[in-house]
């Protein structure tokens, strides 16, 4: 059986959770090789150290790769990408990808937000994207350690929308042979829109306020801001024919209440923290670009969008 190459790029929260996991299980396998593409101080640190996961899922916390690149220029081949970078990098990252893909080629955004899968098409016209979303806790400690808390990671993905005669449970073996929870539908849209529900309303009203989870769903002013932004995303997704729950909204708010109250967002964290790069984009941005391609108003996303830009975060 020829060898089959995957390449993790970013080894983040996200991409270091899955990286280690494939890592783990496939090193010097000679079935599945696993390459990790990481920047210069996490390069420098899983070099030296291999990659170390924080996680009750795992007694040996560290794994390597079979191969460890600084660039994706210097990547010979990969029959699949799978793409653990910020939203903010991400066209960055396709630009120098574009040139690795066929029409064979895998890529597997392992990141959260509607518009991804068409802003990777955008860069990158050939190959099979697989639009997908991802629920696990875990967050850079340090370069090269990544700690998890809570429940195991998950991946939910699904066909690419122009090669849906493709299938990919090849792949979705691999990942699951590896420990990876992952669910491969025919159409991953809406799970990808129901999870945006809560990402974009609640990270930009908890970002907006500098307000926890818990502290947005018990105030009447800050739960219907985040009403409001529900609202416009369910009629974008309804004009894009999106399957979404009748209900999608008040299964937003019960699920934000299932969080423990101090929880904050990772949009929240990070506007908060004075951070250059957000994920600012990823989630109003999106919204107001699909507002404006379908002619559907969008006030309340593009009023708090302003106010985060302008700093003002008093209740």
């Amino acid at each position: 059986m020829k060898t089959k190459e995957l390449a993790v790029i970013g080894l983040g929260g996200v991409g270091g959770y899955f990286g280690f996991k494939l890592a783990q299980k496939y090193f010097n396998n000679g079935q599945v090789n696993i390459s990790f593409v990481a920047r210069t101080e996490t390069f420098e640190t899983v070099k030296q150290n291999g990659l170390t996961l924080l996680s009750a899922e795992h007694e040996n916390a560290v794994a390597k790769p079979d191969h460890l690149y600084q660039h994706i220029n210097e990547i010979g081949h990969a029959d699949v990408f799978l793409i653990g970078v910020k939203e903010y990098d991400l066209e960055a990252i396709c630009q120098q990808l574009k040139s690795k893909v066929t029409e064979d080629t895998i890529l597997l955004p392992l990141m959260n937000g509607v518009d991804i899968y068409e802003r990777i098409r955008k860069i990158i016209p050939n190959g099979i994207i697989l639009p997908s979303c991802v629920y696990v806790a875990s967050h850079i400690k340090e370069k090269g350690i990544v700690e998890h808390k809570g429940i195991p990671g998950k991946i939910i993905t699904g066909n690419d929308p122009l090669h849906t005669e493709y299938s990919a449970v090849e792949l979705i073996n691999i990942l699951k042979d590896a420990g990876i929870d992952i669910t491969y539908k025919t159409n991953a849209l809406s799970d990808i829109w129901t999870k945006f529900f809560f990402i974009a309303a609640f990270g930009l009203v908890t970002a907006r306020y500098n307000q926890s989870i818990g502290q947005v769903n018990e105030n009447a002013l800050l739960q219907e801001r985040a009403r409001l932004i529900m609202r416009e995303i369910e009629t974008i997704s309804k004009a894009k024919g999106i399957i979404i729950s009748d209900t999608i909204i008040e299964d937003t708010f019960k699920k934000a209440a299932s969080f423990p109250y101090q929880t904050p967002t990772s949009l929240q964290l990070d506007i908060q923290s004075g951070k250059k790069n957000t994920e600012l984009e990823l989630f109003a941005g999106a919204i107001i670009d699909y507002g404006r391609q379908l002619a559907i108003p969008v006030t309340e996303t593009e009023k708090i969008y302003n106010e985060i830009k302008k700093g003002f975060i008093s209740v």
